[in-house]
């Protein structure tokens, strides 16, 4: 079998998940991405990892704790799952992995009249 170059024959980071690392691999193996887009790839992994290690002790330790003056709070795992999850969102759609191409055709543009038509 040849041996891959370029971007296909990175490995993921070792640092990631194992379910994550082959989802990873997958993303490169399917698609042509340039060395920026690999770096994305690998942030969004991060961010996908971090979302999960949040997400276990938001299950196992609940969404909030008491504080001194037994007062409940959120647990700060909450703020890190939400941040985790919009990250990756946001990494995921600058990657364009689901996107189809644009039509071939524009959308026509807005007129003066929009929205006024009845």
């Amino acid at each position: 079998m040849p041996e891959k170059k370029g971007v296909a024959a990175l490995r993921p980071p070792a640092h990631l998940d194992k379910t994550t690392a082959k989802w990873f691999k997958t993303v490169l193996d399917e698609y042509e991405l340039e060395p920026h887009h690999v770096r994305l790839l690998t942030l969004a992994a991060e961010a996908w990892d971090r979302c999960q290690a949040a997400r276990t002790i938001i299950d196992s330790d609940g969404m909030t704790y008491t504080d001194r003056f037994g007062q409940p709070k959120p647990r700060p795992e909450i703020a890190i799952e939400r941040d985790s999850r919009i990250g990756f969102a946001r990494l995921i759609r600058e990657l364009a992995l689901d996107v189809e191409p644009p039509p071939e055709s524009p959308r026509m543009a807005r007129t003066r009249d929009y929205g006024a038509r009845r």
